[in-house]
């Protein structure tokens, strides 16, 4: 039997994550590909009013990237160490308040200045937030749906309500989209998160019909998933791009 070791401490804790230390650590904390996406769901939810508030549209982008970008990824950081940087505790603790409060001041600003009511979005956003990435009442909001909710539905919903004032249908049944996507990436993730972070070593082969023999390797086992997070991510950002264009 071939082996084929491959110690843990070698394999990156995600794929876009950069090397340890200074500056790409900081990098690595945002999780660009996957704020993008979901950032995305913002501008895609915004689109889909029947005229849009660029502005608003912006605002609410803003608001995510550094609720979602900074905050959530600061906080998850915070618990268990998965991307295995080296920023302090005391400085993760202080980007996760910082960019929740500016990511709240903006929702509360620009509901005031447009429908009072979208301020009830903003408690809604940070428990998820919090609930969310510190697993709170025993990791009850740490779920697949949950994270479909949290992630892909809330944020599309708060861009379609920032930017046309109201729910209706129609983002009640993109809504459903974003979960289902969501849902998707939580599939693929889940299995590449485990191989990348828990596995130490792959032991293998793969004996094919012709005769031919493979090895079995960490990067064989996650190849499939991670190339599909890849491009639903570069789709989803394309998707949102393309409305943007389409409604200029």
């Amino acid at each position: 039997m071939t082996v084929q070791p491959q110690s843990s401490s070698r394999v990156r804790p995600s794929w876009y994550a950069l090397e340890h230390g200074g500056w790409r650590d900081y990098v690595t904390l945002l999780h660009l590909p996957y704020t993008a996406w979901n950032v995305s769901y913002v501008v895609i939810g915004g689109c889909l009013a029947s005229t849009v508030a660029w502005g608003r549209l912006g605002a609410a982008a803003v608001a995510f990237g550094l609720a979602v970008g900074v905050g959530a990824h600061a906080l998850d950081e915070l618990r268990g160490r998965p991307q295995r940087t080296g920023i302090p505790d005391a400085v993760l603790v202080g980007l996760a308040i910082v960019s929740i409060a500016i990511a709240s001041a903006i929702g509360i600003a620009g509901a005031l200045s447009f429908q009072a009511w979208l301020v009830l979005l903003v408690p809604v956003g940070v428990f998820l937030v919090v609930g969310y990435n510190l697993e709170l009442i025993g990791g009850r909001f740490h779920t697949d749906l949950w994270f479909g909710l949290a992630w892909g539905a809330f944020p599309l919903v708060c861009g379609y309500a920032a930017v046309a004032g109201s729910i209706d249908a129609t983002v009640v049944v993109a809504g459903v989209f974003a979960v289902l996507l969501s849902l998707a990436q939580r599939t693929l993730s889940n299995h590449v998160r485990s191989v990348r972070r828990r596995v130490a070593a792959v032991h293998g082969e793969l004996v094919l019909r012709d005769g031919d023999v493979e090895p079995l390797d960490v990067t064989r086992l996650i190849a499939a998933e991670e190339r599909g997070l890849v491009l639903l991510a570069a789709a989803t950002v394309v998707l949102a791009a393309t409305l943007v264009v389409a409604r200029l």
